[in-house]
């Protein structure tokens, strides 16, 4: 009779899941940090109002 290899399988699972989830993460967190650096290069064009706001 053949063994299950159940505990080997649900290992890789989780495996497969946790550096899926890992690689969205890491897309996501690159996605952000272009958005910021686009703002922050648009708001060091700006000229600075009288009060030195910007």
């Amino acid at each position: 009779m053949v063994r299950s290899n159940y505990t080997f399988e649900k290992r890789q699972k989780e495996l497969a899941k946790k550096k899926k989830k890992e690689e969205k993460r890491l897309k996501k967190q690159a996605a952000t940090a272009g958005n910021d650096q686009s703002d922050q290069s648009q708001s060091d064009n700006d000229t600075p109002n009288i009060d030195g706001y910007v």
